[in-house]
């Protein structure tokens, strides 16, 4: 579904101009496409009706607490890789009963609130986890759930920077150690084994690397059943990417297909951890141009998002499509699209082929996971608006920072 589609020449997020969204809530903001959301996670969904499954929106994509309440109504879980997601999605209306717990790093505070709240399991990403986190639940007189992260030293074929799966990637337990690891498990009187999980990766455009790590991870459950160590669901993680330019990632419904006919007739719960795949596309940043400034080698458009609203293309050089809100007749030029912070790393596109001129908005396309989510203060720069269309409806769910909030928790010394 394409909620952001242009009406009378002019971009609209579902049944609302974006001209005036910017007129309404100034610039930088990101808007996001209500319907979007929602026929994204049905979508997902509808791959696996009939199935014992769980669909866990993965927090770190885009942790907005009216994003997540949409998903909390339309019957989603959640994975958490930190205390403070869990948090989020509890007062987003979320129940801890759906909630997965990743993440190498998990301090006792975080397991301690994790395990009151009566999550649905721990991702345990290490032995030395392991034991951590049977003596925090041993101190609380409580028993803790558990899956392994299995490294299945598979390519995910991604970026590396968002790659996971394989042996130098810091997450998961090592394949090969996982049954040493999971009978040390069973024998610990504060852990329940419930599941295996495992994870590759993000950006994912290819099936076979999704059926290769689940392979091993069935021989894996296989192995353990014959250890009477009994499975009762697998964690597929997430990973499968969207459209950013000409990419062709798989269907959901050829996905679910594919995972189900692996798992046989295995009396075992799925349970899938998307994030980019039900918010990537819902998304766009909102930004306007300030200067044009031609030179001898380039082109700069200067507008005024940067790379601490959007870090994606700095981080991994990633692309996002940029279009002009109100597309404009005559000769196109090449331009950097570029931010005012102070880093030559600051841009958000190369090489766009467009008629600008200054004053004109532009919308940086699928930016609903990991704009918002990894945008920082950097250069003392309040972070933007976040509005959410309902058709003809817009409503702020994140206000804009205001520079006096930036220093609130700073103290000067006597």
């Amino acid at each position: 579904m394409n909620a952001f589609t242009f009406k009378n020449n002019s971009l609209h997020a579902e049944n609302t101009a974006l001209t005036s969204i910017a007129n309404t809530f100034d610039t930088p903001c990101y808007v996001y496409s209500k319907s979007a959301l929602t026929h994204a996670f049905q979508n997902f969904s509808a791959g696996l009706q009939g199935c014992d499954a769980l669909v866990c929106f993965a927090v770190k994509s885009n942790p907005n607490l009216a994003i997540l309440n949409l998903f909390a109504k339309l019957g989603a879980g959640f994975d958490i890789v930190s205390g403070g997601e869990l948090a989020r999605v509890l007062a987003a209306g979320g129940d801890a009963k759906k909630v997965v717990f990743s993440g190498v790093g998990k301090t006792e505070a975080e397991m301690q609130s994790a395990v009151e709240a009566g999550i649905f399991c721990f991702n345990v990403e290490s032995r030395s986890e392991l034991i951590r986190l049977n003596d925090v639940a041993s101190f609380m007189g409580k028993v803790a759930p558990i899956s392994l992260r299995i490294n299945p030293n598979v390519d995910a074929k991604t970026h590396p920077y968002i790659s996971t799966g394989l042996k130098n990637n810091k997450f998961g337990v090592a394949y090969e150690d996982a049954l040493d690891v999971y009978l040390q498990a069973a024998a610990m009187p504060n852990i329940a084994v419930h599941g295996v999980d495992c994870h590759i990766g993000s950006q994912i455009t290819e099936l076979s690397p999704f059926l290769d790590a689940f392979d091993r991870v069935l021989a894996l459950v296989d192995a353990l059943e014959k250890n009477n160590i009994h499975i009762q669901h697998i964690d597929l993680g997430g990973g499968i990417g969207i459209c950013y330019s000409d990419e062709t990632p798989p269907e959901f419904s050829t996905y679910a297909t594919a995972m189900r006919e692996k798992l046989g007739n295995r009396n075992i719960k799925l349970v899938f951890e998307p994030g980019r795949a039900l918010v990537g596309n819902a998304g766009v940043l909102l930004t306007k141009v300030e200067y044009l400034k031609p030179t001898e080698s380039k082109n700069f458009a200067i507008v005024d998002a940067a790379m601490n609203d959007l870090m994606r293309p700095a981080l991994y050089d990633a692309f996002h499509d940029i279009k002009p809100v109100q597309p404009r007749e005559g000769t196109p030029n090449t331009y950097e699209i570029v931010g005012p912070v102070c880093e030559s790393g600051d841009f958000l596109g190369h090489d766009r082929n467009l008629v600008l001129s200054e004053g004109d908005l532009l919308a940086i396309m699928s930016a609903g996971a990991y704009g918002m989510s990894m945008s920082s203060n950097y250069n003392t720069r309040p972070r933007a608006a976040e509005i959410m269309v309902d058709g003809d409806q817009c409503h702020v769910i994140r206000a804009r920072e205001q520079i006096k909030d930036l220093y609130l928790l700073e103290k000067i010394l006597p």
